[in-house]
C-alpha cells in the first residue's frame, strides 16, 4: 500500500495518466527522502472531549508563565474587555474588504474613525485604513518618499529597530535604492553624522521616537536641516508615548509609521499586527493602501466610500503606489475602539503610569552591584542596562525564575553583549518589578 493513499484504485491511476505521472510517489520526488513522513500509522480517533483535554495537556507545557519586561517593539499592555467584546461582533470580525460601500457603511466608518484617531495622535493631516505591521509600513514610507522625490538615498539612524532595518533591506535587495546608516551617540542620533550624508541625491531620513534603546529625543533639528535640502523625514513611533511626548507633526515630520500592537492588540506570539502611517496633506496621492473618506449621497446624507485606494487591482500596475492587497482592517478597527475607550486623557494617564513604573525599575535595578542604568538620555518606558555578564546568559537563566528579563541588544549589535533592553507596562507591579530586581541579583552573583 502506497504511505500517500490508502487505496489505490483505477480512478486514481486515470488521474496519473491525466498529469503525466506513472506513480503517486512521482508526486512526491522533489521532497528528499529524510524529510517525507516516515509514517502514517496513526493512533486512534478521539472524541472531541478527548482531544480537547489532549491539547490541553499539551499547552500546559508552554513557559507561558513568564512575566515578560520584554519590548523591542512589541509589549505587554492591558487590553480593556469591552474591546474584545465589541471586536468580537459579527458585524465586524466576518467583514471583508468593502468594496460596495452601500453595503459597508459600518465597516468604513469604523475605519473613517481609525484615521482620524491615528491623525489626532501623530498630529498629522491624513492617515490611510492600515498597512501590515510596523516594518512594512516603515518600508512603503521609503517607497512613498522616493516617489516624491525622485531620489534614491536614504539615511537610516542606527537607533530604528534594527528588525525594520531589516526588513527594508529585504524588500529593497533588488531595487536601487542606496542605504547609510548613521551611528547612536549617548542613545541618540548623531546630527554631525546625518547632516554629512544630507545632499540633493538623499530621499529621506529614517529616525525612530523612541527609538531601539528606549532614548526619547527632539527631530526638529534634524528636520529643519533636511526639508532645507528638499529631504523628506520619515520617523517610526510607539503610539502609547505620543500620550506625553512632542508630536511627530510639532516635530514637522513628513511621514509617520508605526507598530499598532501596543494600541488594543495581543501579542499573540507574533501577529497579526497593525502598521499605521500618516503623513501632510500635500503627498496624499503617493500615499499606499486605501483611505477612507466622508461624503454625501444623492440624498444628501452623510456616508463613507474608499475615497483613494491607488493599488495595483484598481489602476495600471506601474501607476500603482503599493502591491498591497488587503489591509488589516479588523486590527485597525479594534485600535480605534482601544483609543476611543482611552480617550486623549486616558491615553496621557496610560502614558504616564507606563513612565512612572519605568523609573521606578531603573532605580530599584540601579541599585544592584554591577548593573549600569543608562542615563544619558532621557526614556520613556524602555531603557537599556550595562550588565556584567552576558546578557544573552542573563536572560536564559531568569526564565528559571519566571521572568522575559528583557532584549539582549547584542543579538543586533555587536559589541553589546552586555546590555540588555528593558521594557515596563502599566502591567508590571510594585511587587513583579521588586522580585524581578531579586532575582537578577541571584543570577548576577549567586
Amino acid at each position: 500500500m502506497n504511505p500517500y493513499i490508502a487505496n489505490t484504485n483505477d480512478d486514481v491511476q486515470r488521474m496519473l495518466e491525466v498529469i503525466g505521472i506513472k506513480s503517486i510517489d512521482d508526486l512526491f520526488a522533489d521532497i528528499k527522502p529524510q524529510h517525507r513522513p516516515k509514517s502514517f500509522d496513526l493512533p486512534k480517533s478521539k472524541s472531541e472531549f478527548e482531544v480537547l483535554q489532549h491539547l490541553q495537556r499539551l499547552a500546559s507545557k508552554n513557559a507561558n508563565h513568564l512575566i515578560p519586561f520584554i519590548g523591542a517593539g512589541y509589549y505587554d499592555h492591558y487590553i480593556p474587555a469591552a474591546v474584545n467584546a465589541l471586536i468580537s461582533r459579527g458585524e465586524f470580525y466576518t467583514a471583508y474588504t468593502p468594496y460596495q460601500p452601500e453595503c459597508s457603511q459600518g465597516t468604513l466608518q469604523a475605519l473613517y474613525e481609525y484615521q482620524s484617531a491615528i491623525c489626532t495622535l501623530t498630529n498629522m493631516e491624513v492617515a490611510n485604513a492600515s498597512l501590515y505591521d510596523g516594518g512594512t509600513a516603515l518600508y512603503e514610507a521609503v517607497m512613498m518618499a522616493i516617489r516624491i522625490t525622485n531620489r534614491n538615498k536614504i539615511i537610516v539612524d542606527s537607533g530604528v529597530n534594527p528588525i525594520y532595518r531589516k526588513i527594508l533591506r529585504s524588500y529593497t535587495a533588488n531595487l536601487s535604492i542606496q542605504f547609510m546608516e548613521t551611528p547612536v551617540v549617548h542613545g541618540q542620533g548623531d546630527r554631525g553624522q546625518i547632516e554629512k550624508f544630507l545632499n540633493d541625491q538623499t530621499a529621506a531620513v529614517i529616525l525612530q521616537n523612541p527609538n531601539f534603546f528606549g532614548a526619547i529625543d527632539d527631530h526638529s533639528d534634524i528636520v529643519k536641516k533636511a526639508h532645507e535640502r528638499g529631504i523628506l523625514v520619515i520617523e517610526s513611533v510607539y503610539p502609547i508615548a505620543l500620550g506625553l511626548l512632542k508630536t511627530p507633526g510639532e516635530m514637522g515630520v513628513d511621514i509617520v509609521t508605526g507598530e499598532g500592537q501596543s494600541l488594543g492588540l495581543p501579542l499573540n506570539f507574533g501577529g497579526p499586527y497593525l502598521g499605521f502611517m500618516a503623513t501632510k496633506k500635500e503627498f496624499i496621492r503617493k500615499m499606499p493602501g486605501r483611505i477612507i473618506g466622508q461624503t454625501l449621497d444623492t440624498q444628501g446624507r452623510r456616508c463613507f466610500v474608499n475615497t483613494l485606494q491607488a493599488r495595483e487591482q484598481h489602476i495600471r500596475r506601474e501607476k500603482a503606489t503599493s502591491n498591497i492587497c488587503t489591509n488589516v482592517s479588523l486590527c485597525a478597527v479594534q485600535a480605534a475602539m482601544f483609543m476611543s475607550l482611552l480617550g486623549r486623557q486616558g491615553l496621557k494617564q496610560l502614558a504616564q503610569l507606563n513612565l512612572d513604573k519605568a523609573e521606578f525599575t531603573r532605580q530599584t535595578l540601579a541599585k544592584i552591584k554591577g548593573v549600569e542604568v543608562k542615563r544619558s538620555s532621557p526614556t520613556f518606558n524602555e531603557f537599556t542596562v550595562c550588565l556584567p555578564k552576558d546578557a544573552s546568559e542573563v536572560v536564559v537563566a531568569m526564565i528559571e525564575y519566571g521572568f522575559a528579563a528583557g532584549f539582549p541588544a547584542g543579538r543586533y549589535f555587536p559589541g553589546m553583549e552586555r546590555y540588555l533592553i528593558i521594557a515596563v507596562t502599566e502591567k508590571r507591579t510594585k511587587e513583579e518589578i521588586v522580585r524581578f530586581a531579586q532575582n537578577l541579583e541571584a543570577v548576577l552573583w549567586n
